[in-house]
């Protein structure tokens, strides 16, 4: 294991209404987002909902004044907040599919920020979640409250052929409400209401010449007070909304991943961190993340494509290895250098005074949320080292569904105790209980990061690791004479926690490589 944590950010520009995903290099923003907002977001005035089921109505009796006796506006969607007590309550809101914001959607934002907290609300605890729902929406059982019913016409199926132009009504609540400066400027757009769409790229300027790559399956967010659409980029960065917009709208990239794993925490202290990327117009934002943009923009959308990047290549057709368990919470510490594996969410366990020492003021977020992936990004401001380091814990992350939780909680223990007990050595000196554990771990996490590497970077073969008292040297050894790393990782289970239980399982599971497994095991 090697590093340890803290939170996020970012911000994005306007682009137009194409739904071409031909967009070349030069439609990219390079200088958008240098400086960002990292503080509470501090609201403005309360402002009038406009899709509330009652001011929809008026705007549409002042349009269809003869349609009006015969056209009956019925609630859609209920616009509520929520009060989560605890994580497992956090989580059940979540397990509901709900897009939730820790601020209300009826306020202007007089200075955005990453994040909101009511004043309310005792610092430590979760804050409101505020949500839009359906109007039968089934409400688990934790604090709740009804703000607003509302009416959103694209959410009611009886509009689809009704011969009323409902766009129409929604710009005219907006200027009942007193809200027609946040209609967009028509004169910016091709047509009345887009789409919005886009992309997001990010540089490493030590792969592929430097060229831009897509920030890959995160979810980009967008809202105009309760009206909501979502959507993940691809692969190569690329995103498009369903639902159509006329009004400005306020875009943020919420770091829960399409491949399974979640990037957090904010100061909310909610599981996938959100990063407000400020308002545009509703053809959608472009953005390129450089060395030069915000540091933790960087730092987090690089190891979201790192991240993604090992969990696609690990298909039987690549690496040929398991994935980490799906629903992975990644942690991003900035002040620490440390970076582990705890797998704490996946069921390991560590005593209370361990995490302590180990992460000191942090100790107590860990205990609440569980990380299992926890990323010191101090000493890693390079994409290039951002994505070793993300490999090497990812690495971790598949040896821990093979060997399992005993293993682990042996394992994640004497990393631990090493790290407190000798002033900081990461691997103490090779002894004690759970050692055999850390050895055959890190060579496999060492070798995986290693390979990795080179592979993407090219060059002569990575060190990483072979300066510590374990032998990462014997995995690359071996496979460079044949034995790859899918052959490697089958017999790591939770019987091997040792090198010499190591040795032993792989000249009985390859027994026709014997003398090659022999001669490297015995060159270490």
């Amino acid at each position: 294991m090697r590093g340890k944590f803290i939170f996020i950010l970012m911000s994005l520009i306007m682009t137009s209404c194409s739904k071409d995903w031909t967009k070349t290099e030069q439609n990219l923003d390079y200088s958008y987002g240098r400086e960002i907002p990292h503080g509470m977001i501090v609201l403005g005035d309360r402002l009038e909902n406009p899709y509330t089921t009652e001011n929809m109505t008026k705007a549409f009796n002042s349009l269809y004044p003869t349609k009006a006796d015969r056209v009956d506006i019925k609630t859609t969607n209920l616009y509520v907040r929520f009060l989560p007590a605890s994580d497992e309550e956090f989580q059940k809101l979540n397990s509901l599919g709900l897009v939730l914001t820790d601020h209300p959607l009826d306020y202007d934002i007089a200075i955005e920020g990453d994040w909101y907290h009511d004043p309310e609300i005792p610092q430590g605890n979760l804050t409101w979640q505020y949500a839009v729902v359906p109007q039968d929406f089934d409400f688990p059982e934790l604090t709740y409250e009804i703000i607003d019913e509302c009416y959103i016409a694209e959410n009611d199926p009886g509009t689809r052929a009704d011969g009323i132009d409902w766009e129409a009504v929604e710009l005219q609540s907006y200027i009942l409400t007193g809200n027609q400066s946040r209609i967009a400027d028509p004169a910016t757009r091709s047509s009345s209401k887009c789409s919005p769409s886009g992309r997001i790229t990010i540089e490493d300027k030590e792969f592929n010449k430097g060229k831009p790559l897509g920030v890959a399956g995160v979810r980009v967010s967008c809202n105009s007070f309760v009206k909501f659409d979502h959507c993940y980029t691809d692969r190569d960065g690329y995103y498009q909304m369903n639902k159509t917009f006329s009004a400005n709208l306020r875009y943020r990239l919420v770091f829960k991943n399409e491949a399974g794993f979640s990037i957090g925490f904010n100061l909310v202290l909610v599981p996938a961190s959100v990063s407000t990327l400020g308002k545009a117009g509703p053809e959608g934002v472009d953005m390129t993340i450089t060395e030069q943009s915000d540091g933790k923009l960087f730092r987090r959308c690089a190891i979201n494509n790192a991240a993604y990047d090992y969990i696609s290549r690990c298909s039987i057709e690549d690496l040929g290895i398991t994935p980490p368990p799906s629903g992975l919470r990644i942690w991003l510490f900035n002040s620490l250098e440390a970076s582990s594996a705890v797998m704490l969410h996946h069921g390991a366990v560590l005593r209370s005074d361990l995490i302590r020492s180990f992460l000191g003021d942090f100790s107590r977020l860990v205990e609440m949320f569980m990380p299992d992936i926890t990323i010191g990004t101090k000493a890693s401001q390079t994409y290039s080292s951002l994505y070793s380091t993300t490999c090497h814990e990812l690495a971790h992350a598949s040896h821990f569904v093979n060997a399992g939780i005993e293993y682990w909680n042996a394992y994640i223990r004497y990393i631990i105790e090493s790290y407190v007990t000798s002033d900081g050595q990461l691997y103490g000196d090779g002894s004690g209980d759970g050692a055999g554990n850390c050895e055959v771990g890190e060579m496999w996490a060492y070798y995986i990061e290693s390979k990795l590497y080179k592979e993407r970077y090219g060059g002569s073969y990575p060190s990483f690791g072979t300066s510590y008292w374990f032998y990462p040297q014997i995995f690359r050894f071996m496979d460079e004479r044949g034995l790859d790393q899918s052959e490697i990782f089958q017999v790591l289970d939770a019987d091997v926690d040792s090198k010499s239980e190591l040795k032993k399982t792989l000249m009985f599971t390859y027994p026709e490589r014997q003398d090659m497994i022999s001669q490297v095991f015995s060159r270490y």
